[in-house]
């Protein structure tokens, strides 16, 4: 298994607890093929610059991880579909 570190940013609009809810999909998804080191909430922070003419701010999210690759394509759908990520990234730690 390879190491990935993701982060993604949610929008600060949400409530605590489908901030929670999203964090443990994202979990889950990942602990199908692999296994979470470590999950760090970084909380509210303002962007660098406004995105999609109305994001000032977003909640942060680091995720660090051991995954076989096949975990990744899904992954990046969810990321993709659900509509409370303004912007996401992944990460090959070993590279």
């Amino acid at each position: 298994m390879k190491k990935y570190e993701t982060m993604f940013v949610l929008k600060t609009d949400l409530a605590e607890d489908a901030i929670k809810g999203i964090i443990e999909r994202v979990k889950a998804a990942i602990e199908k093929a692999g296994e979470v080191e470590s999950i760090e909430e970084w909380g509210k922070r303002k962007l660098a610059y406004l995105i999609d003419k109305k994001y000032t701010e977003g909640y942060y999210v680091l995720i660090n991880f051991s995954a076989e690759s096949k975990v990744l394509p899904e992954l990046e759908h969810n990321f993709k579909i659900n509509e409370n990520f303004i912007r996401h990234m992944i990460i090959n730690k070993e590279n």
